[in-house]
């Protein structure tokens, strides 16, 4: 046996010999017990967050029971063959096989993390509808799961999963915000997250945060926020989440790298079915972060006056990849890459009748759109579109009820739109980019441009008023079986001729000497087909009869 595999396992064994059990139960434990059996369990999640925790520790909830108040973890560290474990289990066999649920009424956080490492959460239920009294509202929000650094220690491998996060607000129940409020840029006011990552000093980084197959609904602002500072919140995976009935968006990053975001379901961002949401948001957006990879993901029925896309790229972003999305039925659009944006794509995707939303109606500030690229960096800054973007083979797919409309800031540099399928049903416009600060024609686009070969329905898919026009585009039906289906399978075109091979390998922009992460041909389709040395149309390879 190497020696390696040896010191490893003997380090875990010594981990487990002196790893310590506790319990809690809210009605059978009491606080001036041990802890370490269920008789004597203690009884608050403030006698357990005292507890000195370390590797291979576990703490155990009861299911079926609700807890109040917060689980403090601070300074909590286990190790990576033996990390802390904090879930809920059965306390006999007659308990209800739901998980514990911790309800934080008036108080800041459900569970908080701070300076901690080795730490994984999982099965438990946790809620924070209002509060109690009004001495409670000195808190500046409320969050299911708040994970922070500190000056003293990196914050690292942290792992939330099967946790149900639900009904999160600041405010009471029929707490009106002004109409206003949901014009500003993220919210003014007080508001309830579902899980946020927060870095609150520069010094010390946050890595290594893995969550997956949790479940976010009904809260006030963001299902999932990451804020880091200087991209200091690195090496996050995100994946097999539900993510519904946010009050902003699904999930939101900025200042933060190497970010994988895959199999999630965001439905109903920005919703406003409750006077205390936002009621505005994209499925996902992004700003100030680098390698972001976003794929496999359903992102439907984005709501709100403003952006509110499927997934969005905010400014100042680099090296983002949109890839295998369906985006279906949301009111801002499918495409939207704003402002000094390096170097990002759109590709094999399938959108929906995205951007239906019509600029006045319903107090919509900005109009929706199938593709937008913006200049906006910032309020008060000059005008910057983003740079090198990348827009291939996905199927563009809108109904004769939608106006699908266009929007390319003649301030971007490098554009490149090739191998889609536009079948766009009804008209088509250009219309001029709105972010806050209407913008103005002000000349033609830049020449790096690489615009041919896309697939339309008809020749007039494409508004002429852009200033470009597909250098070789194909005209025709590519035989959709169902338009309007959230089913992949539903568009595989059946006219195989029109599409099969048809592509063409996908260049490096004039200008660009790296294109995108990981590279230009992604190898695969939508539907995990392999690419050939001819690629087809669209987001699907179709195979010949």
């Amino acid at each position: 046996m190497p020696k390696i595999v040896l010191f490893l396992l003997v380090a875990l064994f010594q981990n487990l010999l002196f790893a310590k059990d506790y319990y809690v139960h809210p009605l059978r434990g009491n606080d001036n017990n041990l802890g370490n059996s269920k008789e004597q369990a203690f009884q608050t999640l403030e006698r357990a967050s005292k507890e000195h925790f370390s590797s291979g520790d576990r703490l155990f909830l009861a299911h079926g029971q609700e807890y109040k108040g917060t689980l403090l973890l601070v300074n909590k560290h286990g190790s990576p063959m033996a990390p802390i474990v904090i879930t809920s289990i059965p306390w006999n066999t007659l308990d209800e096989n739901t998980p514990a649920i911790i309800n934080f009424k008036s108080k800041p956080n459900g569970i908080y993390i701070k300076g901690s490492s080795y730490i994984s959460l999982s099965n438990i239920s946790i809620t924070g509808n209002g509060f109690d009294s009004t001495s409670e509202t000195t808190h500046t929000m409320r969050c299911g799961v708040l994970i922070v650094n500190s000056d003293e220690n990196k914050t690292q491998d942290i792992t939330l999963s099967r946790l149900n996060i639900f009904d999160i607000f600041y405010e009471n129940e029929g707490f009106k915000r002004g109409k206003d409020e949901v014009k500003t840029a993220n919210g003014t006011q007080h508001y309830g997250w579902g899980i946020r990552v927060i870095s609150t000093t520069p010094n010390t980084p946050i890595e290594n945060i893995n969550i997956n197959s949790c479940q976010v609904e009904n809260v006030s602002h963001t299902g999932i926020k990451l804020t880091g500072m200087n991209q200091n919140i690195s090496a996050l995976k995100i994946y097999n989440n539900l993510i519904k009935l946010t009050g902003g968006p699904g999930i939101q990053m900025s200042e933060v790298k190497d970010v994988h975001v895959h199999d999630n379901i965001v439905t109903n961002s920005g919703s406003n079915d409750d006077s205390r949401k936002w009621g505005r948001g994209s499925g996902l957006w992004t700003w100030g972060s680098s390698r972001i990879l976003i794929e496999k993901n359903r992102f439907l029925y984005a709501n709100g006056p403003g952006d509110s896309a499927g997934a969005h790229i905010d400014f100042n972003c680099d090296n983002i990849v949109l890839q295998y999305n369906i985006s279906a039925y949301n009111a801002g659009g499918f495409c939207e890459i704003l402002g000094n944006n390096y170097n990002c794509a759109y590709r094999y995707n399938l959108s929906i009748n995205d951007g239906y939303r019509i600029k006045g109606v319903h107090g919509a500030f900005q109009e929706g759109k199938t593709l937008w690229l913006s200049g906006y960096q910032g309020n008060n800054k000059k005008r910057k579109g983003p740079v090198n973007s990348y827009i291939y083979n996905n199927t563009i797919v809108t109904d004769a009820t939608i106006v699908s409309k266009m929007a390319l800031d003649n301030t971007s540099s490098g554009i490149l739109i090739a191998n889609n399928i536009f079948y766009l049903q009804g008209k088509t416009k250009m219309v001029l980019g709105d972010q806050y600060k209407p913008e103005t024609k002000n000349g033609d686009l830049d020449k790096n441009i690489f615009f041919q070969n896309n697939l339309f329905l008809r020749k007039d898919n494409w508004p002429k008023e852009t200033g470009i026009e597909d250098a070789n585009p194909i005209f025709g039906d590519p035989g959709f079986e169902h338009n309007g289906s959230l089913n992949i399978e539903a568009y595989i075109p059946k006219n195989i001729d029109l599409v099969k091979g048809k592509g063409i390998d996908i260049p490096l922009l004039p200008k660009d000497e790296t294109g995108i992460l990981p590279s230009l041909n992604p190898g695969k389709d939508i539907l995990g087909n392999p690419i050939g040395n001819k690629p087809s149309l669209g987001a699907i390879e179709v195979e010949s009869q």
